[in-house]
């Protein structure tokens, strides 16, 4: 196989992207959460979204959000009175989620609700699916509806990860899917300096972005006030 090159992002669709069989979507839900609840996506969520809500309740959006875990999680660990919102293009995804968060199957592109309904937004490993100029049309989209702010945790693309998934995602995952769409995933994410651009093309004045393992990113855009 000839060597891939890691110095730009990837422009392949995903095979979820393109559709697969509900049993394959189902399979793929399944290592999904597999990974959030050991590859530390729910770990780093919660410290990052603690000091926006734990103790001051509020309301929370979730969008790509899969089968909801992730909504479903921060909302039994966060202090206080929580609406948790799941919000994805596939209705299959949202009809997984858990007993208290609400779940809206919509397009990220025209979500049904007005700017500033949410005291925070987060993104979980979705924003990669995006190319181009509608990478930071997406982050404008979703700060506008964030009071609190914009919390986006994605994969950093280098090759120790994918060497891993290679040797690794066979052995941990249930579907074929999971396996081939995690390695590309891998080859469309983001780079530090990427992420920091596409923030700065949607306009969003205030972010931190900071490494989490194992190869992460965490960006927090959190609004004055």
């Amino acid at each position: 196989m000839r060597a891939l090159d890691f110095t730009r992002r990837a422009t392949e669709p995903e095979l979820l992207d393109l559709g697969v069989s509900e049993a394959e979507t189902l399979e793929n839900l399944a290592d999904l959460g597999f990974v959030n609840r050991r590859l530390g996506s729910r770990r780093d969520l919660l410290r990052a979204v603690r000091p926006f809500l734990d103790g001051r309740g509020g309301r929370l959006l979730d969008v790509g959000s899969g089968s909801g875990d992730l909504p479903g999680f921060l909302r039994g660990s966060l202090r206080g009175e929580l609406l948790a919102v799941a919000a994805d293009l596939k209705p299959l995804h949202v009809r997984q989620a858990p007993p208290g968060v609400a779940a809206v199957a919509a397009d990220v592109r025209a979500l049904p609700f007005a700017p500033g309904s949410f005291d925070v937004v987060t993104a979980n490993l979705f924003l990669h699916h995006f190319d181009g100029p509608e990478v930071a049309a997406v982050l404008r989209a979703l700060y506008a509806l964030a009071r609190r702010a914009l919390i986006v945790h994605d994969l950093r693309r280098a090759r120790a990860p994918y060497l891993f998934g290679r040797a690794f995602f066979p052995l941990l995952f249930r579907s074929r899917v999971s396996v081939a769409d995690g390695l590309l995933s891998i080859r469309r994410a983001f780079t530090p300096a990427e992420l920091a651009a596409a923030f700065a093309d949607a306009g969003i004045p205030r972010v931190r972005i900071r490494r989490a393992f194992p190869y992460r990113l965490l960006a927090v855009a959190a609004k004055e006030g």
